[in-house]
């Protein structure tokens, strides 16, 4: 019995990480409701995704330190954010998307994020989609 309590416990600890990991392709789709405020752009100027100039581009967020897009006026909650250190990763930008003032006020900061928008679903896939076109 003990064997197969450890059998079971090892096998949901493999399979956790892998429920985690978002579909790319997927989240290149749900990312349309994204674009209307953030674009993505290389850095050589490539235009990947063309879109709105409200947010900050999100061409290599994987990686990237909070609220550190040059020029960007970032709200005073997400810079206190950035503030700490913190580097953005799949979980914490799937985190966010799904209630970015929660983020802000468990990360370091407080008062609303001038992001609104809210990605209930999907968030994983965006944030691996973002991961992949950086690569």
């Amino acid at each position: 019995m003990k064997t197969r309590l450890i059998a079971i416990a090892a096998a949901l600890a493999l399979a956790g990480p892998a429920l985690a990991d978002g579909d790319a392709a997927k989240g290149e789709s749900e990312f349309k409701k994204c674009k209307a405020c953030h674009s993505i752009i290389a850095d050589d100027g490539t235009e990947i995704v063309k879109g709105g100039k409200t947010g900050p581009n999100l061409y290599g967020v994987v990686g990237r330190a909070v609220a550190s897009v040059p020029d960007f006026k970032y709200g005073d909650g997400i810079l206190a954010v950035g503030a700490t250190g913190m580097v953005w990763d799949e979980a914490l930008l799937t985190e966010y998307v799904a209630d970015p003032t929660a983020f802000v006020d468990t990360h370091g900061g407080s008062g609303k994020s001038k992001m609104t928008f809210k990605l209930a679903k999907h968030g994983e896939d965006v944030a691996a989609y973002l991961a992949s076109v950086a690569k």
